[in-house]
């Protein structure tokens, strides 16, 4: 994204290009895959994929215009938090205390986080929100997935998905202009690769992945693998030489404290 971004890419640019990319990889396998999704399941494949990438691609991309990256991956570890929420909200899993402990936890280290540079701006604010508006999302889509498409191949549903997505991803790139971009520039030519290379590994490979995982471990461990974001994310953050401090690494460790305490155990409860 940041490489799209810096090479006169917009975001819209950049997340539909993801979409679109991701569909075309997987649009082989989703031919064969949706005759074996049954007629009242695919409209909910189709929702897993807007829910789960298309929305949060442009919330995410419109969202880096603004904030670093180190910001956006450490908010991104919040998807846990959401899992639980949207769970106990929309999906009528039991939230217990320790689970409603993590939540308090982590939502101040993400308040804390907001405001760990004392300077930023309300534009900045605004838009790290979009980053959190991504993680709810991303909670959503874990619980409808676990709770609806269990017993459907994730790779089916990441095939059917994305490539019905990437329809609605190729409608945007012609209607902010893309195709009207001098598209032979070396700018736009490194941009669009790395929006690309984005669609391909970090969303159809991944998802893949991601599925298979929700439907092996259940949802909310899958979503655990956030854990991992913010450190890889904070470490691209000093390659491009990023302000990050240490009250940026306090912030990060209270939301992942809060995470951990969402997902303890207790007595007998199954996580």
């Amino acid at each position: 994204m940041k490489i799209g971004l810096d090479n006169q890419l917009s975001a819209y640019h950049i997340a539909a290009i993801r979409i679109v990319s991701a569909g075309i990889v997987l649009s082989p396998i989703a031919v064969n895959a949706i005759k074996k999704i049954p007629w009242r399941k695919r409209w909910l494949v189709f929702l897993s994929g807007t829910l789960g990438s298309l929305i949060p691609a442009f919330l995410f991309c419109t969202a880096e215009e603004s904030i670093d990256s180190a910001l956006a991956g450490t908010l991104n570890s919040l998807t846990p938090i959401f899992v639980i929420g949207t769970g106990a909200l929309f999906f009528n899993t039991k939230a217990a205390p320790n689970k409603i402990t993590g939540i308090v936890i982590a939502f101040t280290g993400c308040i804390l986080l907001l405001f760990s540079k004392g300077t930023m701006q309300n534009k900045e604010l605004s838009y790290s929100v979009l980053v959190v508006m991504a993680t709810i999302l991303y909670g959503f889509n874990v619980n409808m997935v676990s709770r609806n498409l269990l017993h459907i191949s994730s790779l089916h549903i990441t095939a059917v998905a994305l490539s019905s997505n990437a329809i609605v991803a190729l409608t945007v790139l012609i209607f902010t202009g893309f195709f009207k971009l001098p598209l032979g520039d070396l700018h736009i030519l490194k941009g669009t690769a790395a929006a690309i290379c984005l669609g391909v590994m970090g969303t159809a490979i991944a998802t893949i992945l991601f599925y298979m995982l929700v439907k092996r471990a259940g949802g909310i461990f899958a979503s655990m693998v956030t854990y991992a974001i913010p450190f890889i994310a904070i470490g691209w953050g000093i390659y491009y030489s990023e302000s990050i401090s240490w009250k940026q690494i306090v912030c990060l460790l209270i939301i992942l404290l809060g995470v951990y305490w969402v997902n303890k155990k207790t007595g007998n409860e199954k996580v």
